[in-house]
């Protein structure tokens, strides 16, 4: 277990909220630039699925940037690797906020999406160390509900912001708010080293290891079929259940804030029990996207099955980190990093699918593209909740109990 100090064990409060201030400033830059694609367009002069690049290009920055950044980075203590890639990120997004071209724009793009697969896997190690192991899933939560609050609040305002005063003023804000939470961070956070053993090699055969190649596999199915149906939900809303304007708005701002609120009640269930909170939330997943594909036309239907949907889709991410770092057992430095990566990667897949739905049969084939992948993915949800860290035994009642300490 990492040691920090005790008084700091006591009091956690202020670390965690700078870590949160920092991935509530990342995750509203991660998908602050889907609202500002016209705009970024017309003023780079692009067009505007050339802009969605930006999109694409921070994901697989994350995706391959954050593991790689943390190989390389395996030996430093957390702390400092939290700072570094904070200070790094402002001056990405400081780099986009003055782009002169759309190249310039893409690689801070790309730059700016490793550094944040890099922060979340020491950010989330940090979290980890700051409490005792029976609230570990509640201090990922508090770490990851950053992003999610991100999602329902800082993208819609950033959003407003840039309509009014254009896409640059959206990552100038991005930047003051970056520096306020690096400021923050290195006053909050305390000294933590890694909470893994050995060097990179050593590390990689563990966070590497079959077992948690399936977790992550898992999370990848989970996120796909998610997106598969929600990136193309606004038509679906608009089309099958006829809303639109300021009831369209309603609909997403009730998913979004559901969001928010089941990463914080997923972190509480992972510490519960995170292998079979992994399969609730698959099974509610099912239950709210055929409600979505058969009731569709109904609002009251469409309504409750986008709550429960908010609540689980990232509600499960905390439960996913936290079967990781246990199953990578001594490498999870490396592995925290991973299911961003997995998490990320199957957004896109999942959008790419969506959109081959879309283009045979309309958004309701892709809500039904995504209810497959969720069911396909149960049998592996569940067979990945047998799984346990090398060398422990068995135990017949809760599945984590065995072990309470992933980071």
């Amino acid at each position: 277990m990492t040691s920090v100090p005790s008084q700091v064990r006591r009091r956690p409060g202020p670390a965690l909220a700078a870590l949160f201030l920092a991935t509530f400033v990342m995750g509203s830059a991660e998908l602050v630039v889907v609202g500002l694609l016209r705009l970024v367009a017309g003023d780079l002069g692009v067009s505007v699925d050339t802009a969605g690049a930006l999109v694409t290009a921070y994901a697989l920055g994350i995706c391959a940037g954050g593991p790689l950044l943390t190989a390389l980075t395996i030996r430093f203590r957390r702390r400092t690797l939290a700072c570094a890639s904070l200070a790094g990120y402002v001056a990405g997004n400081l780099l986009a906020a003055a782009a002169p071209d759309f190249g310039t724009l893409l690689a801070a793009r790309a730059l700016t999406g490793a550094l944040q697969g890099l922060f979340l896997g020491a950010a989330f190690t940090v979290a980890a160390a700051l409490v005792p192991p029976e609230r570990t899933g509640r201090a990922i939560s508090a770490v990851f509900g950053g992003i999610a609050v991100s999602t329902a609040l800082g993208v819609p305002l950033g959003t407003l912001a840039a309509q009014h005063l254009g896409w640059r003023a959206a990552f100038t804000a991005i930047v003051v708010l970056g520096a306020l939470a690096l400021l923050t961070t290195a006053v909050c956070v305390p000294p933590v080293d890694g909470a893994g053993t050995g060097g990179l090699w050593s590390q990689s055969r563990h966070a590497l290891a079959p077992r948690v190649l399936a977790v992550l596999g898992v999370g990848l199915l989970l996120m796909g079929g998610q997106f598969a149906a929600f990136t193309y939900i606004t038509p679906f809303l608009e089309d099958v259940t006829g809303v639109s304007g300021t009831w369209l708005t309603v609909f997403l701002f009730a998913y979004g804030a559901a969001t928010a609120a089941g990463t914080f009640a997923g972190g509480w269930a992972a510490d519960r029990d995170a292998a079979r909170t992994l399969v609730a939330a698959n099974l509610v997943l099912v239950a709210a996207l055929a409600v979505l594909w058969a009731a569709g036309a109904s609002r009251a239907a469409v309504a409750l099955a986008l709550v429960l949907w908010g609540v689980v889709g990232f509600g499960l991410v905390p439960a996913l980190q936290y079967r990781v770092g246990l199953l990578a057992g001594p490498g999870r430095d490396l592995a925290s990093t991973l299911p961003a990566s997995a998490v990320n990667a199957g957004i896109a897949v999942g959008a790419v699918a969506g959109g081959a739905a879309v283009a045979h049969g309309g958004a309701r084939d892709a809500v039904l593209t995504g209810l497959l992948v969720c069911a396909v993915a149960l049998p592996a949800t569940w067979a990945s909740g047998r799984l346990r860290p090398a060398g422990a035994a068995r135990k017949p009642a809760a599945a984590d109990a065995e072990s309470r300490s992933p980071g």
